[in-house]
């Protein structure tokens, strides 16, 4: 008999599944280092459609304890942060690491915790007890100080906006040794101590920037405030001036102390304070507004995702100016201008089944954390995809094909949107692949790239496997035919922005998982369809630490 391992028959082609997904689908089982940086890719602890906040927390906790990496921990926290821009999973993996290694947890600290937001998410995260402590360890609390005293006043005046828990929480319990009076004296004034208490400090020694804010919050007049405002002015974000403006006039000075990213997310904001007035068509404001949003350079230098412009657009009062809306649309244009070209056209399939319509960052409590949905951002990825490598297909699906019509002169953010309001049935991954193998096999592709949240319930594939291998063996097989043994083998890449730990095709050579809808998943499906060896782990563990 021939070596059986050599010579294996038909059906070894086809893995068996022998996994279920949430859904109750046949599915195959991420491994616990892939499962955990799809989790720290799209997670954000809040309720998904098949699964509770509460599951998503035990899932990370289970994943981080049967990996015995710690290496891995602190990549992985830096590239959730970093690269994927995430806030709670980094912190939440960090505060894993705090309980391993500590050495390696001080020397990403300052990378993960990279201003106030995240260090309070990661004090919550400690108060809760979730990660085996209630307190800060000594360790824990050096590095909170070291943070306290090294942050810019700009910084920790940022840090100081929120509650449950605020600053004034962390500091109470971090309780930092100043570095000099000054520092002594921002403390006294962050935790609201008498004035006697900051000795050898005193009012004197608090910096310029928070004596302007004083003076601002104290002022009696629109003209005294604007005139602390303008010029190089009081350069503290925006929150920390909105309660104590005193008119429309004092807020468009506000306005224009907003970067792009603060004047995208609060455009009703400026609306409700009649920062764009009556008359719009010849309005100076309109005109910064919509010039500041869609300015080139700015855009490339933020660090902003491409559906957040959808997100600001599908969020936008309808008596937003339609001159800042035009600037959304041209402002997605140009954050989509890096997205790279495949060596070939792609079948893309974009799930538009019913799960999709979650808020992409899930529940909690009654709410949606957000109002864009997953399929809203998986229609982005996918338009953005299309737009960039023209002559590939785009087929969105449930549990059947729909047929969508493009038009070339299309914004990116009209095609997402049109695009998302397809479907809504069951879910059935394996669509997109069967009419590559039927509609379309007569043309040539590099590769398939799946859009979803892989809770594909409906069919099943042959030997075992699932719909989406069963199909993608027919693909491989019928773009050889085409093209002959000589061409480069089809990638299959299935992007997951849902964290649920599961997938409809296992990883190997031509097949990559991918979590997330960050700028940095386009990049690896594109070195991975350009036949870069590359995957999401090995993208992971190349952050140098």
């Amino acid at each position: 008999m021939a070596n059986n391992t050599l010579f294996s028959s038909l059906k070894s082609k086809f893995p068996r599944a022998f996994a279920k997904n949430e859904a109750g689908g046949r599915a195959y089982q991420l491994t616990p280092k892939q499962a955990l940086a799809q989790m720290a890719a799209t997670g954000t602890f809040g309720g998904a459609y098949y699964a509770s906040a509460q599951n998503q927390l035990d899932t990370v906790r289970t994943l981080i304890d049967k990996i015995d990496d710690n290496q891995y921990l602190a990549r992985l926290a830096v590239y959730a942060r970093e690269r994927a821009y995430m806030k709670d999973m980094p912190a939440a993996l960090l505060l894993a690491l705090s309980n391993r290694d500590t050495e390696l947890m001080h020397r990403v600290f300052n990378r993960v915790v990279d201003n106030g937001r995240v260090l309070r998410t990661m004090f919550q995260m400690i108060r809760s007890g979730q990660f085996g402590r209630n307190s800060l360890s000594s360790s824990l609390q050096r590095a909170f100080a070291r943070w306290l005293n090294e942050a810019s006043v700009g910084k920790l005046l940022s840090a100081s906006i929120g509650h449950d828990p605020s600053l004034r929480d962390v500091l109470r319990l971090a309780r930092p040794k100043p570095l000099d009076n000054q520092r002594r004296a921002l403390f006294g004034w962050l935790t609201d101590k008498e004035l006697d208490k900051w000795a050898p400090a005193s009012a004197d020694d608090l910096p310029e920037t928070v004596r302007k804010l004083i003076a601002y919050r104290a002022a009696d007049s629109v003209e005294a405030q604007i005139e602390l405002l303008d010029g190089d002015g009081l350069s503290v974000r925006w929150d920390l001036l909105a309660d104590a403006a005193l008119g429309p006039a004092v807020w468009k000075a506000i306005a224009r102390q907003m970067g792009p990213q603060a004047l995208r997310m609060n455009l009703n904001t400026l609306l409700r304070h009649h920062v764009f007035g009556k008359g719009w068509r010849n309005n100076e404001m309109v005109d910064y507004v919509a010039n500041r949003l869609s300015d080139v350079d700015e855009i490339r230098r933020s660090r902003q995702f491409p559906y957040q412009y959808l997100a600001a657009y599908l969020n936008a009062s309808e008596e937003v100016p339609h001159k800042i809306k035009a600037a959304l649309h041209q402002a997605a244009e140009i954050s989509c201008g890096n997205v790279p070209e495949l060596p070939g056209p792609v079948v893309i399939g974009l799930d538009t089944s019913g799960s999709m319509s979650m808020a992409v960052t899930g529940r909690r409590g009654r709410g949606a954390i957000s109002t864009m949905r997953c399929v809203d951002v998986a229609a982005l990825f996918a338009a953005a995809m299309l737009r960039r490598n023209p002559d590939s297909v785009l087929i969105p699906f449930d549990t059947q094909a729909y047929s969508a019509q493009f038009d070339p002169a299309d914004s990116i953010l009209s095609l997402s949107k049109r695009l998302a309001k397809f479907g809504g049935g069951g879910t059935d991954c394996s669509i997109p692949l069967y009419f590559a193998n039927t509609m379309y096999r007569d043309r040539r592709f590099a590769g398939a790239i799946l859009v979803s949240d892989n809770e594909s319930w409906v069919g099943t594939g042959r030997y075992g496997s699932t719909g989406v291998i069963t199909e993608w063996q027919a693909f491989i097989k019928n773009q050889m035919r085409l093209g002959g043994h000589d061409i480069a083998t089809p990638k299959l890449v299935c992007v997951d922005i849902q964290p649920y730990g599961t997938t409809q095709a296992p990883e190997r050579g031509d097949i990559l998982n991918i979590g997330g809808f960050s700028d940095a998943v386009f990049n690896v499906v594109a070195a991975f369809i350009s036949d870069d060896t590359q995957r999401f782990v090995a993208e992971v563990e190349s952050i140098v630490l």
